[in-house]
């Protein structure tokens, strides 16, 4: 029971992460002030009388936090992922986000890249609906993952 509850905070930071990645990338706010935000009023809030999942807030802003730190090297792990005419600045935004935050876990934590791989597909599931985009996510995340692991996982 402690496992899942703790695996569940872990889903939720993540998905947080992409949130808060996009909303920087649209709005121009620093990393700092967008996880502080984050922090005191999303993890466990209420949005229109829904309470929200609390998350993992040390993976949250540890995510956030490499995500900035490693994006050049991130978004150059994606674009070898997509199509050469589909580099990662033409990518929806929230794809865009998905992809720093998994990729900010492959390269900053121990993680298994296996199990960064579900996650990340599982929250793009949160965005999209459409089976082709988590496939397309899968494959992205996969050749990030065999990238940032090149000795293999």
């Amino acid at each position: 029971m402690k496992s899942d509850i703790k695996r569940r905070m872990r889903t939720a930071a993540r998905l947080y992460a992409v949130q808060a990645l996009f909303q920087m990338e649209q709005s121009g706010q620093s990393a700092e002030a967008v996880t502080e935000e984050f922090l005191e009023h999303r993890f466990g809030g209420l949005i229109d009388g829904e309470e929200l999942s609390d998350g993992d807030p040390k993976l949250f802003t540890k995510l956030v936090a490499e995500a900035v730190n490693w994006q050049a090297k991130v978004d150059q792990m994606a674009d070898r992922g997509l199509v050469a005419k589909w580099p990662i600045a033409r990518i929806d935004p929230t794809l865009r986000a998905l992809f720093r935050a998994a990729g900010a876990e492959l390269v900053a934590t121990d993680t298994p890249p296996k199990v960064i791989i579900s996650e990340f597909v599982s929250v793009s599931n949160a965005f999209s609906t459409d089976s082709s985009e988590t496939a397309f996510v899968n494959a992205v995340l996969d050749h990030m993952a065999h990238e940032a692991h090149p000795d293999g996982f």
